[in-house]
């Protein structure tokens, strides 16, 4: 598996993974098509300037165009303080597969050498059952259940916290 920095090309699985109902069944639904071009092109510029960790998840490295999901770290303000959050998305026909938990932890060890991230928050749907059991088998610890306003809708999510200089499971 490899990690790659999201690319103008990815229009098409930011498609697959924001578009479509089930995918979205646990954020609120589907996000409209237009302005996913926007998206990816202020994505790409996130990652470049590395403010943003936005990777593409590629699974055979032979053809890094074939996205198997994404994973992101981003920080961002709350309740004036900086909080480094961490989210992914695993396209069906990779789901079930541990792809998502490799992606994960992946990322989480980037964070550790990199050092500037600090404990790291994830706040998945509370009826995502993939995504907490990816947080819970990893070593997060869960923190509360809480709403979350997630383009423009509010989510009823699990928080969970890790410390990704810490072993992970």
């Amino acid at each position: 598996m490899q990690l790659r920095d999201v690319q103008l090309g990815d229009v098409d699985a930011y498609v697959r993974m924001r578009c479509d109902p089930a995918m979205m069944i646990d954020l609120g639904g589907p996000l409209p098509r237009e302005g996913m071009e926007d998206k990816v092109r202020r994505d790409v510029r996130s990652a470049e300037s590395g403010t943003q960790w936005i990777k593409m998840i590629v699974l055979d490295e032979a053809d890094p165009a074939v996205p198997a999901g994404t994973v992101t770290l981003w920080s961002h303000s709350e309740d004036g303080e900086e909080m480094s959050e961490i989210g992914w998305m695993v396209l069906p026909e990779f789901q079930g597969r541990g792809v998502g938990k490799r992606a994960v932890r992946e990322l989480l060890e980037l964070a550790r050498a990199d050092g500037r991230w600090g404990l790291v928050h994830a706040f998945p749907a509370a009826t995502n059952a993939p995504s907490n059991g990816i947080c819970r088998s990893l070593g997060f610890q869960f923190l509360e259940e809480r709403d979350v306003t997630f383009a423009d809708r509010v989510l009823k999510t699990n928080h969970w916290r890790i410390d990704p200089r810490a072993a992970l499971n």
